[in-house]
């Protein structure tokens, strides 16, 4: 088994968490959202975010808006919604419930 494989699925696992975390911050532009995955070492493409982004508007958790833009076409920047937020609460909470019982395995 190569290492690189389980790395990218354990990213994946977190990566709707870690984009519900950027957008309760502000709302992003999806050029921005992966510019901050990738500075935090959290590769992800477009191909990936895009289908991610529309599943999470699709379950109520974002919305978004179109605004004009000075370099190109109008751009689609997403929201976090109050759904979204309280869901975000309880996946901070399951974070740190996972986070605990893995350190508590490796000791």
């Amino acid at each position: 088994m190569k290492i690189a494989n389980t790395k990218a699925q354990m990213r994946k696992g977190v990566l709707e968490y870690c984009i519900l975390s950027i957008l309760s911050r502000n709302d992003a532009y999806a050029s921005d959202i992966i510019k901050e995955l990738k500075e935090a070492k959290m590769i992800v493409v477009e191909g990936t975010l895009y289908p991610l982004l529309t599943r999470l508007k699709n379950d109520g958790l974002l919305s978004y808006r179109w605004e004009e833009s000075t370099q190109g076409p109008p751009r689609k920047y997403y929201t976090i919604v109050e759904t979204g937020s309280e869901f975000l609460k309880e996946l901070d909470q399951s974070w740190q419930d996972l986070v605990d019982a893995v350190n508590t395995i490796k000791k």
